[in-house]
């Protein structure tokens, strides 16, 4: 089976965003550029670490090559939904990132989860994975190239898609559903 590499080098928009209500939302990267549109899915704390290790990256080539970091922007830049239509090309598995100093962008790679990974989760992790295994060069890859300002955009934007899920119960920092939720810091009650 051939795979497929969706490269946007760089895209006209790249973004996080989210389908469907709070609870039970599918969250997407997608690319746009070129009368292209790719979205793949991941999960909600994939995003989250994207957005994380996105920061810590731009901070270490600011630190080691002197790249000059824009400042967040002040305004929400692209708080648009994601473009339609949304169909899923395939489930992201592993991120990868690195910094091109030659051309001072970043690139982001989201690979497709591979039929070990999709083994292990539904043995229930029961499965030995080697851990040092490369991902396969067989897998479909979205692959990014971005800006600095970009980069930093993209950032802002998938803090806020992931902050806006459910709000926390006070207490136990478990999400709250419409309906409540049995917390567990009142032995079961319904918060």
């Amino acid at each position: 089976m051939t795979h497929q590499v969706h490269a946007f080098e760089p895209p006209e928009r790249f973004v996080a965003g989210t389908v469907g209500p709070p609870g039970e939302r599918t969250f997407f990267l997608q690319a746009r550029g070129g009368g292209r549109l790719v979205s793949v899915a991941l999960e909600k704390v994939q995003v989250s670490l994207l957005a994380e290790k996105l920061e810590e990256l731009l901070t270490e080539a600011h630190r080691r090559f002197g790249v000059e970091l824009p400042e967040p922007p002040p305004v929400t830049s692209d708080n648009e939904p994601l473009d339609t239509p949304v169909d899923e090309e395939f489930r992201v598995g592993t991120l990868g990132l690195a910094f091109d100093v030659d051309t001072a962008t970043v690139v982001i790679e989201a690979i497709a989860a591979g039929e070990a990974e999709a083994e292990v989760e539904l043995a229930g992790g029961e499965e030995e994975v080697d851990e040092e295994e490369e991902p396969d060069d067989d897998l479909d890859r979205l692959r990014v190239r971005l800006t600095p300002q970009a980069a930093r955009e993209f950032i802002e934007r998938a803090r806020r898609v992931v902050a806006a899920g459910r709000p926390p119960c006070p207490l136990c920092g478990q999400p709250l559903d419409p309906a409540g939720h049995l917390c567990p810091r009142h032995n079961g009650y319904h918060r």
